[in-house]
């Protein structure tokens, strides 16, 4: 009983080349956006304080909901996943 345990957990741990590349390709994801940010300096300036970005700011306290930012990140994602799909 305890080997077929022990032999389903390790089945459950197995990476395989697929998984190898999913972290290669999120791995080049990461260091393009960061290039990107890197070499856009002040051109990026606009995220974040779209119309729809609810920020509250008084003395001592600041708040902030960026709420269209993230709707149209979630956009943007969710179309790179669909395109990745499509032809990969």
């Amino acid at each position: 009983m305890n080997n077929v345990l022990i032999c389903s957990i390790q089945k459950g741990l197995m990476m395989n080349q697929n998984t190898g590349k999913m972290l290669i390709f999120g791995g080049l994801i990461i260091l393009v956006i960061g290039v990107v940010i890197y070499f856009s300096g002040n051109k990026l300036n606009w995220i974040g304080r779209l119309p729809g970005d609810i920020r509250i700011e008084k003395p001592g306290m600041k708040i902030y909901f960026p709420v269209v930012t993230m709707i149209l990140l979630s956009l943007v994602l969710n179309l790179i996943i669909w395109l990745i799909k499509k032809f990969f």
